[in-house]
């Protein structure tokens, strides 16, 4: 099985555990897992015996890497990209929609890597804890996606224009980084799990949602956190004012431009900038577009949108390109069907956000 799922009896009540077990792959996300972990959390739902979910990933070097497009790869190039893409995104969508609206608390244990649809299990967890090793980032816009899993939602929640910034850098993202902008609540040990585990079955849980979330609150805060100047310095705090400066507003060509002449003596910086300059043109247009859009927006209506654009994407060509010259032959040179934003028409825009169906036949309807 794509994942492990396990039942602890408490003193009263019960905990669900949920584990991303392909290790090997970083725990990325395949259509599977998916599946697995839907229909997991759906019976759980209607089980009064559980009280809480905890969800972590197996082995020490990820909670969840990402989407597994790998997978999917294949069918970019073939007449059936848009209907396999809107099945498999349809369905990651939907579970991430199902983690927001769950009606029990929901723990993200989040070791190591987390990276696009870790990002959006994990963002969309009650209670997301982070071990100080974590490398947490959005790169989408380098294989020819864009933020999606919600991103809409949360990059907009950001600091004014880090959003922007971080899904146009695929900015690698510290512990410190994730819990100064709240993508993160706790810094964890990574050696903590089994105590933490230990401490919630010693409890007695009512099955009452906000009880068992307050006492749940009060013991998660109680946990033995690194101290502060253990955790890797934040690399934010040292660039947040510039960045909020270059994209804080005006169109994306003149953010770009400011980003790519600022002179800043950073590795981490320069890092952000060979990424940006690398991406794919059309995809920092969606970026820049699902984020005005999606600030009007409700969750649902946004996990919609994305379905609709990441839909699309799978029906032109740099996606697939992109997944090809970043992970199946790895020569890291994809050849974009712009070179640049300047060459990207609103017209082109516009079509990732035209749905390829009727409105009574929406993937995401139901949500």
């Amino acid at each position: 099985m794509p994942i492990h799922s396990e039942e602890r009896q408490c003193l009263d009540g019960v905990i669900g555990v949920i584990t991303l077990d392909a290790p090997a792959t970083m725990n990325a996300l395949s259509e599977q897992m998916i599946d697995a972990m839907q229909a997991q959390l759906d019976q759980w739902e209607d089980d009064d015996r559980i009280c809480l979910i905890l969800i972590q990933g197996a082995g020490e070097k990820a909670f969840c890497a990402g989407g597994d497009i790998r997978q999917l790869y294949q069918a970019l190039n073939g007449p059936e990209a848009e209907r396999t893409a809107a099945r498999f995104f349809g369905k990651e969508y939907h579970l991430d929609y199902t983690l927001h609206r769950f009606p029990k608390p929901v723990i993200g244990w989040a070791r190591r890597v987390v990276m696009g649809g870790g990002m959006g299990i994990l963002a969309a967890c009650r209670y997301r804890l982070v071990t100080p090793d974590l490398i947490m980032a959005m790169p989408e816009v380098g294989i020819g996606l864009f933020p999606d899993v919600g991103a809409s939602w949360f990059l907009n929640r950001l600091p004014e224009g880090l959003g922007l910034f971080l899904g146009l850098t695929g900015a690698r993202l510290n512990a410190t980084d994730a819990l100064r902008i709240g993508l993160a609540d706790i810094a964890v040990y990574a050696n903590q799990q089994e105590t933490l585990l230990e401490t919630l079955q010693s409890q007695r849980w009512s099955g009452e949602v906000a009880t068992d979330d307050n006492r749940l609150f009060r013991l998660l805060n109680r946990l033995s956190s690194p101290p502060h100047e253990t955790l890797p310095p934040s690399q934010l705090m040292q660039h947040e004012q510039t960045i909020s400066r270059l994209c804080g507003e005006g169109d994306l060509i003149a953010m770009v431009d400011r980003l790519q002449a600022e002179a800043v003596n950073s590795e981490w910086w320069r890092t952000c900038m060979q990424f940006l300059a690398g991406g794919n043109p059309v995809s920092a247009w969606l970026l820049h577009e699902q984020l005005k859009r999606g600030r009007q927006m409700s969750m649902k209506d946004i996990f919609r949108m994305e379905l609709v654009m990441a839909t699309r994407c799978a029906g032109q060509p740099d996606l697939a390109e992109g997944i090809r010259a970043r992970l199946i032959d790895r020569d890291q040179a994809p050849k974009w069907s712009y070179q640049h934003i300047r060459e990207v028409s609103r017209e082109h825009v516009e079509l990732y956000f035209v749905p390829p169906w009727s409105e009574e036949n929406d993937p995401l309807a139901n949500l």
